[in-house]
């Protein structure tokens, strides 16, 4: 008698209505595929074989994931606003709120793995190595990420350059 298969296989069948869930939601289908991706890697790390209601257990995992991240992305967006110099001349500080409402909204069009990344560096000061870990990926590939995300971060400010 061969063993019973993890129940977790039913999981998958709704992995196309979760990716169609989140589009609409994010806007950006690849947000959408990297939050299907988190979700799917967290359901199969967890002892989720004795889910009754799979699909509902996966919409609420990718929901509690997608808030973590937009808390995670409020407080390094906090964090930077408490940083800038609020004191002073106000031309200055007009000039600094349109940055990070910039970097934000750059922020924001790129995958959560991007986003993750930049602000576990950049503001929680965590290393690429302490990152791969974290989201079990390879220190190469934190790299790639940081680079797509400065890349991109630097062609939309300068876009918006005088």
């Amino acid at each position: 008698m061969s063993p019973q298969p993890p129940r977790r296989t039913g999981f998958f069948q709704h992995y196309e209505e979760l990716i169609g869930t989140w589009t609409r939601r994010l806007r950006n289908r690849q947000q959408a595929e990297d939050l299907a991706h988190d979700t799917f890697v967290r359901v199969l790390e967890s002892k989720a074989d004795a889910v009754s209601q799979p699909r509902a257990y996966l919409h609420q995992t990718a929901r509690n994931i997608a808030v973590d991240a937009y808390r995670r992305e409020a407080l390094a967006l906090q964090a930077f606003d408490q940083r800038s110099p609020h004191s002073g001349d106000p031309e200055h500080f007009m000039h600094a709120v349109q940055l990070a409402d910039s970097i934000e909204r750059a922020l924001a069009e790129l995958p959560l793995n991007c986003r993750r990344i930049f602000i576990w560096q950049k503001i929680e000061g965590l290393t690429q190595q302490e990152i791969a870990e974290r989201l079990g990926l390879s220190k190469n590939m934190v790299e790639k990420y940081m680079i797509r995300t400065l890349r991109h971060l630097r062609d939309r400010l300068d876009a918006m350059a005088p």
